[in-house]
């Protein structure tokens, strides 16, 4: 068997995919746009990603069974745990069938609280934990 070839830009991913899973995750992607409209795609291990200020904010895939989002932090996953509650979930996982999609207002929501995450570790000390060492 051939091995695939790794993909380098998010419109080689989803031309991987079946026709549904290609349009519900453009639409996710579409979604963290209009919530960070200065963000970059990327791929990221070896998966669709939005990048800001250097930053990982999220990441797209989708499998034989499920689409994912995955929102970079389980702390993301969390916060919104009562708004997923129709989606399984695990740390840092959101898995949806892709004829129903994560809702756009959601999405933005997960990608606002990931913007305030990043900026929140950014303002950090250099080599400060959240812990201090004795």
């Amino acid at each position: 068997m051939k091995a695939r070839s790794r993909v380098t830009t998010h419109r080689e991913y989803f031309a991987r995919l079946d026709e549904q899973q290609r349009a519900a995750l453009e639409r996710i992607g579409k979604a963290v746009l209009a919530a960070a409209p200065q963000a970059e795609e990327c791929i990221s291990y070896g998966l669709p990603a939005f990048r800001l200020d250097g930053k990982i904010l999220v990441f797209l895939g989708a499998t034989a069974n499920h689409c994912a989002f995955y929102p970079g932090s389980g702390t993301a996953v969390d916060a919104y745990r009562d708004e997923l509650g129709g989606y399984a979930t695990s740390l840092g996982t959101i898995r949806f069938q892709p004829d129903a999609p994560l809702p756009a207002r959601l999405v933005r929501k997960l990608v606002r609280y990931r913007i305030a995450e990043n900026a929140a570790r950014s303002r950090r000390p250099a080599g400060r934990t959240t812990r201090r060492r004795k």
